[in-house]
This record gives structure tokens, C-alpha cells and sequence, in this order.
């Protein structure tokens, strides 16, 4: 079966530094892909890749069966994306938000309405209203989910979306992931919340800009004998220094 996202040798240069050096995944239909790394591993360069954002300097990324370079707007009707803090304007309330990029999405007047009356169902009384920057960080993470879902996409790229928030909204956070593969997504999530790994079917690895491990969590953990993400984490970035 074809994968939805095909990335192979992808490469990204800033000049002679390599951000991102010869990555290739495969990422599956119904998938739960964590994607992990500290910051600065590559993570969002090879993400903004795949969604046609940056410019790649060598290999190739296909979406479903289209080339991220050629057919970027095809693949972007069909992908939902949130990026890093959230990508909401931090000065228009929550419905302006919705309004906004409803509008951008090409959303029908009805449907649009129909997401309003969502995203004030699922905040505090009054919270909708409240421009975006007053938010608690939990409710701005409903937000920006709730705008890239608007669209109903069938892929969801979700770049470090549990950064800044508590652990009981983390955990609120990946129920809802679950509810969405149920619900037939495909997700890649990057985090550097090294618990978080054991939520996905899949975990990449990446760091300095290499992809050093792809595979299901359980399976890696028994492969390398480590006790734990963190563990395995360590080992397999130790090896990478040394070399």
C-alpha cells in the first residue's frame, strides 16, 4: 500500500550548514507518527518540507502519490497544520481566529457559522470572545487545533503542540489525537516531551539534522534493552556524538 507521506533523502542546507542531512520515513494511513528530538534537531525544517514551505535542497517528499515541490497546493488542501506557538493571531479573539481562517480555508457561510458555535461550546463562557493573547495556553492549544481541523483534512502535522502547557492538558491533548485516528486522520506530531513517544504507534528519532531510529515504541525499547523513551533517547544520541 502506498504511503500517505513518502519523504526519502530529504535534505536541507543553510549555506554549509546541513539542517536537515539524507532523511527517509514513511508515514501510513490511520498512523500516529511521533516525531522526536530536541530543538534544533530538524524536526520543523523537515516538516515545513513535506508541506511545500521551504525550499528542499536534495531528495524528494510525496503526499499522496504528490510531489511536495510541484503540487503543494493539492497537498495542502488536504492537510491540516499547527505549527509551533500556535500560528493564531494573537490579537483577534478566538471567533475572529475561526472567522479568519474559515475564510482563508474557503469554508461555506453555514459551515463557517457552524465552527463559531463550535469553538464557544468547547471554551469557558465568554473565552471565544476573548482575544487570543488572554488565553491560557490550553485554550489557545484547543484553538489552533480546532482552525486546522476546520477543513476536515485527512492528514494533521502537528509541530510541538503540547510546548508550554501542563501535564493534565497534555494528556487531554493525546486523547483527543486518539479520538482523531478513530476518526480515520493520519498524524505526525513532533515533540521534545520524550514521554509523549509512547502515545504514537511510531517514533522517529532525529538529531543534528539525522534521522537515527523508525520504529514502533514497544519494539525499539525491547531491541535496545532500555527501560524507558529517555533511555533509549540518550543511547542512541550518545552514538551519534561519538561518530
Amino acid at each position: 500500500m502506498e504511503p500517505v507521506i513518502d519523504v526519502r533523502d530529504l535534505t536541507r542546507r543553510f549555506g554549509d550548514f546541513t539542517a536537515v542531512d539524507r532523511v527517509s520515513f514513511r508515514v501510513h494511513a490511520g498512523e500516529i507518527v511521533g516525531f522526536l528530538g530536541p530543538n534544533g534537531a530538524g524536526k520543523t525544517t523537515t516538516i515545513k518540507m513535506i508541506l511545500g514551505l521551504l525550499r528542499i535542497t536534495d531528495g524528494s517528499v510525496r503526499v499522496r502519490g504528490l510531489d511536495a515541490v510541484r503540487q503543494r497546493r493539492r497537498i495542502k488542501a488536504m492537510t491540516g497544520y499547527m505549527s509551533q506557538k500556535f500560528s493564531l493571531y494573537p490579537l483577534l479573539t478566538a471567533w475572529e481566529n475561526v472567522t479568519f481562517f474559515g475564510g482563508v480555508s474557503g469554508l461555506p457561510a453555514a459551515k463557517l457559522a457552524e465552527c463559531r458555535r463550535q469553538i464557544a461550546e468547547r471554551l469557558p463562557a465568554g473565552a471565544a470572545k476573548r482575544r487570543v493573547e488572554a488565553l491560557p495556553p490550553g485554550f489557545r492549544q484547543e484553538v489552533a487545533l480546532f482552525v486546522s481541523l476546520m477543513p476536515d483534512p485527512e492528514i494533521l502535522i502537528l509541530d510541538e503542540p503540547t510546548s508550554g502547557v501542563d501535564p493534565e492538558t497534555r494528556r487531554r491533548f493525546w486523547d483527543r489525537i486518539y479520538n482523531l485516528k478513530q476518526a480515520g486522520k493520519t498524524i505526525l506530531v513532533t515533540t521534545h516531551n520524550l514521554d509523549e513517544a509512547e502515545y504514537a504507534d511510531r517514533m522517529l528519532i532525529m538529531h543534528q539534522g539525522r534521522l537515527l531510529l523508525d520504529g514502533e515504541p514497544k519494539a525499539l525499547l525491547e531491541s535496545h534493552q532500555a527501560e524507558s523513551v529517555e533511555a533509549l533517547f540518550r543511547e542512541v544520541i550518545e552514538k551519534n556524538e561519538t561518530h
